[in-house]
């Protein structure tokens, strides 16, 4: 059947329509995409909360520092959750965490989540938080810091063994696993540690708000269970992860529902170091050979 003059028309008018709408259509999907891309050119998440897990002997970590200070980048990231299992490690160790910390803070909230234990350096990277929840048998306290050294001059002696040093003072090198240690040596270790404690005092002080004189009361080295910890102050209340989102939501404005993502530390790892890591980097002889000198470390003997 032939088309009329009136339905070409009304033909030509309806591909214009769908031209149109297919043209809106385009630019919605469009406009869309930019609203999800954010100004990296990265595709918005939706909104989440982090979840880190500190556990084991706390050693410098500049991957995991690194990733920390990044974390902030991300805008999707409402809060960050840090679960601590650790009986503390090297003085520098704990530093370093508190103090990345501390920076993610000044970008989003920072919740403390102390589980089985969380001593000296685990204690130092937990003050860092906004707000510290603990059950109530959490070991945690243990403020204070140790220099340990050993003495083998007589056991080498039996095997016939003997050491000698060439020193450029007589401070170099002390104390020394070679020899005894003199009563001036003894002296100068005990300023570096006193000096090292002094540092964690005042951030106990700083983070706690208590008084320098309250904590030299508790700060010679004793654990305390979490619901003591509570009493003195050291931590703010009795919970796990739940009760640290639930305040995040009263005090923070942050919905409870949202999804928590395992924050990934980015590593550029060498082929032989899972081989390393598997053999040797869970016994207790690796870690006591690498806390070697200034450690914050709580365990029971």
């Amino acid at each position: 059947m032939p088309l009329t003059s009136d339905s070409l028309i009304d033909r030509r008018r309806l591909k214009r329509h769908l031209i149109l709408w297919r043209g809106a259509a385009v630019f919605a999907v469009l406009g869309l995409l930019i609203a999800l891309v954010g100004e990296k050119g990265e595709l918005r998440r939706s909104d989440q909360l982090a979840r880190i897990t500190i556990n084991g002997v706390i050693a410098g970590d500049l991957d995991r520092e690194k990733s920390l200070y990044d974390l902030p980048q991300d805008e999707s990231t409402k809060a960050l959750i840090v679960h601590i299992d650790s009986p503390g490690g090297t003085v520098v160790g704990g530093e370093s965490l508190y103090h990345a910390l501390r920076y993610v803070s000044e970008h989003m909230p920072v919740v403390i989540v102390m589980d089985e234990i969380a001593t000296s350096a685990g204690y130092m990277t937990a003050i860092a938080g906004d707000r510290i929840f603990a059950r109530e048998g959490t070991l945690t306290g243990s403020i204070g810091v140790i220099w340990q050294t050993t003495n083998v001059k007589g056991l080498l002696e039996k095997f016939g063994i003997q050491t000698d040093a060439i020193k450029s003072g007589k401070m170099k090198a002390e104390p020394s696993p070679f020899e005894p240690m003199t009563q001036e040596v003894r002296e100068e270790t005990e300023k570096l540690v006193l000096n090292i404690f002094d540092m964690f005092i005042a951030m106990v002080v700083e983070r706690r708000r208590i008084t320098p004189s309250e904590v030299n009361k508790i700060a010679d080295g004793r654990v305390f269970t979490g619901l003591k910890a509570m009493e003195i102050n050291l931590v703010d209340e009795i919970g796990g992860e739940r009760e640290a989102i639930a305040w995040l939501e009263s005090e923070k404005s942050i919905e409870a529902d949202l999804p928590i993502h395992d924050f990934k530390i980015k590593r550029e790892e060498q082929i032989w170091e899972p081989f390393l890591s598997s053999m040797f980097g869970k016994t207790m002889f690796s870690e006591r050979v690498r806390l070697d000198g200034l450690i914050s470390l709580w365990h029971a003997e």
